[in-house]
């Protein structure tokens, strides 16, 4: 299964017209949160993104609610928004989760979660699946540009456990487009430019 994952998108309508075209030869497409900007400009950015017509995940990033997101996806029929659930496509389990966890410093704006809430909306993720989760988890590319670890560890926790192939999240901008392991997982933070990934189909 061949998968275009990206993140942290914030509005930029070139770069959504680019993942347009790369969304052509694949199976899913993963959006790992941040379509737009401290809770405003959704519209623009999903109306391009609309165009895809493969299957797209969706989970909210801190800069929308799930609310807001599924509200801006009413129109685009391949838009799935997941926040603490998931979805079986093509024999394959997909679970995602938004919002920022832990708590960002950013303030009442912020679409943000506590670990322990974390922990409730992922106690249904299932084992094997593709992890869709807007924070990263702790110790893998979560490094900002002060060099902190900022990721989650309710997220780091639910990897272990779970096992999930692949996990796919943003949030942290300065290790975007990189991947690092987790044990045998790999945790890709995706970032705007869009990435391809492969996975072997769950028969």
């Amino acid at each position: 299964m061949k998968l275009l994952l990206f993140s942290d998108i914030h509005s930029d309508t070139r770069a959504c017209e680019i993942l347009v075209e790369m969304a052509e030869d694949v199976d899913v497409v993963i959006c790992a949160g941040d379509v737009g900007n401290i809770r405003r400009g959704l519209d623009q950015p999903i109306r391009i993104l609309s165009q895809i017509t493969q299957p797209c995940l969706l989970v909210p990033g801190n800069s929308e609610s799930y609310e807001e997101l599924a509200e801006a996806c009413g129109n685009w029929p391949q838009a799935i928004v997941l926040h603490g659930s998931g979805i079986t496509l093509k024999g394959q389990a997909f679970y995602g989760i938004g919002g920022g966890i832990p708590i960002t410093p950013f303030g009442s704006w912020s679409y943000d979660f506590s670990e322990e809430q974390a922990s409730r909306l992922l106690h249904n993720c299932p084992h094997d699946a593709v992890l869709i989760s807007h924070s990263p988890p702790k110790g893998a590319v979560d490094i900002s540009s002060r060099g902190v670890s900022l990721g989650s560890t309710t997220i780091r926790h639910t990897i272990l456990a779970k096992s999930p192939k692949l996990v796919v999240c943003g949030h942290i901008h300065d290790s975007s487009g990189r991947h690092e392991f987790i044990g045998q997982t790999p945790v890709v933070n995706a970032g705007p430019r869009g990435m391809f990934w492969e996975i072997d189909q769950k028969e």
